[in-house]
């Protein structure tokens, strides 16, 4: 049996730390995983600028609010779904990500969790797994599954490279230049009509 494992930012709705770089005025909280492959370095380094502006979740919640999915995302993840099992994968946080997933039409999230204070401080996160997006193709895979990834970053590569096919959607010149073994999509037509020919 197949299963699609998607990542969230950048996939299917837009980068949230980008939106809210914009939103409070701090352009070096527009640095993500397509810049920086170490997520423990960037997630640190995120968390020392929102102490230094004493900005915490609520602030942050705030722009999540007014996100909206990527256009055509929705309507590409109900097409996928009613073909195949869908997971997204992604390194953001159940707090930021759940009003994003009633835009989707609640599909199935495996992502981490913040530590936050009473004062609602950002004090932390806690991964749910080491490599996680890797480990959890990886989990999925030694039940059975055969799968099919698609991401944007370099923390995308590992779980796209480990399954039976994998594809960059929306990445960067260098990650696509870098591995030209991995076809790559702009367009949800397009990508949905590669998943389509690796699961017929």
């Amino acid at each position: 049996m197949d299963i699609v494992c998607l990542d969230l930012e950048g996939v299917l709705v837009p980068e949230i730390w980008i939106a809210f770089a914009e939103a409070s005025g701090i352009p070096e909280l527009k640095r993500t995983t397509r810049d920086e492959p170490d997520y423990d370095k960037l997630m640190t380094w995120r968390l020392g600028i929102l102490k230094e502006h004493g900005l915490g979740l609520k602030e942050i919640q705030e722009t999540i609010a007014k996100i909206d999915p990527l256009p055509g995302a929705k309507e590409f993840l109900d097409e996928l779904r009613s073909i195949a099992q869908v997971v997204i994968i992604s390194d953001t946080f159940t707090e930021f990500a759940m009003p994003l997933m009633k835009k989707l039409g609640w599909p199935t999230l495996f992502c981490n969790s913040l530590e936050v204070a009473a004062d609602g401080e950002i004090t932390g996160y806690k991964m749910r797994v080491e490599n996680s997006k890797l480990s959890t193709v990886k989990a999925l895979q030694s039940v059975g599954f055969e799968t099919i990834a698609a991401g944007d970053s370099f923390n995308d590569l590992g779980m796209i490279q480990a399954g039976k096919a994998g594809f960059l959607f929306r990445s960067t010149e260098q990650i696509i230049k870098d591995h030209p073994e991995l076809p790559a999509f702009e367009e949800y037509e397009d990508f949905l009509a590669a998943i389509k020919n690796v699961l017929a």
